[in-house]
């Protein structure tokens, strides 16, 4: 299957609305009409093509006056953790992870909403009923996996992963706010790394990366990374 240009599939775009990420700047997104084509095999094509997945919506964004939003990627077979990352697996070495379907489970709504108040507290996401948690995390219209982690039996990670066909994509990760030194975040994508290279895939896609946003920073501390720009991927 080749890839179908987004002019020949029914996409949308949305009202603008405000940037979560620079809050000077108005976003809009193009979206892929539910149904216009299967997925599976076909979000592979779309995903190597700048698109992403939040919920059951396939998006990229489409601003009128800005192109900060840049879709990133690690190549698989040069990836190699710096120091920094080594000490961040060790130091977690520890923690005992389960992969799981994407099942509805109070204990990880509960971290959930712990983690937005703490960390993105008046977000809006903070707010999140139990209905938007599952939209948001649970439902999903391709092959994915919730990975959660724990030490000596408490809950302290959660990552929702998708399973294309030439990668992981890291669609959300949570984590309890009570262990800043172990660096979660960070671990979660080594575990992610870990687990595409077991499947023998080439990739692992980290979604948008925005330069001036202090929340993005962390993906670029993963070298080499590639980034989709004006149709093709290149290393930055």
């Amino acid at each position: 299957m080749s890839f179908v240009e987004p002019q020949t599939v029914d996409f949308y775009l949305t009202s603008p609305y405000s940037c979560s990420y620079l809050p000077i700047q108005q976003a809009r997104s193009q979206v892929l009409v539910p149904g216009t084509i299967p997925l599976g095999s076909a979000y592979d094509l779309l995903i190597r093509h700048g698109f992403r997945r939040s919920g059951p919506h396939i998006y990229r964004p489409r601003c009128d006056h800005c192109q900060a939003c840049i879709a990133v990627r690690l190549p698989m077979a040069d990836f190699r953790p710096n120091r920094s990352q080594r000490r961040c697996q060790q130091m977690n070495a520890d923690l005992q992870r389960r992969v799981l379907e994407p099942v509805f489970d109070a204990e990880h709504y509960a971290l959930y909403r712990r983690y937005q108040s703490v960390r993105h507290g008046g977000c809006g996401m903070d707010a999140d009923d139990s209905e938007a948690y599952q939209a948001f995390l649970v439902a999903s219209p391709l092959r994915s996996r919730l990975l959660e982690w724990r030490l000596e039996g408490e809950l302290v990670a959660v990552a929702l992963i998708d399973l294309v066909e030439s990668g992981l994509s890291a669609v959300y990760t949570f984590y309890s706010p009570d262990y800043p030194q172990r660096s979660l975040g960070t671990f979660a994508v080594l575990e992610e790394v870990e687990l595409a290279r077991k499947r023998n895939l080439s990739w692992l896609y980290l979604g948008y990366w925005i330069a001036d946003s202090a929340k993005m920073a962390y993906k670029t501390r993963f070298r080499p990374i590639e980034a989709y720009r004006d149709g093709v991927w290149i290393a930055i």
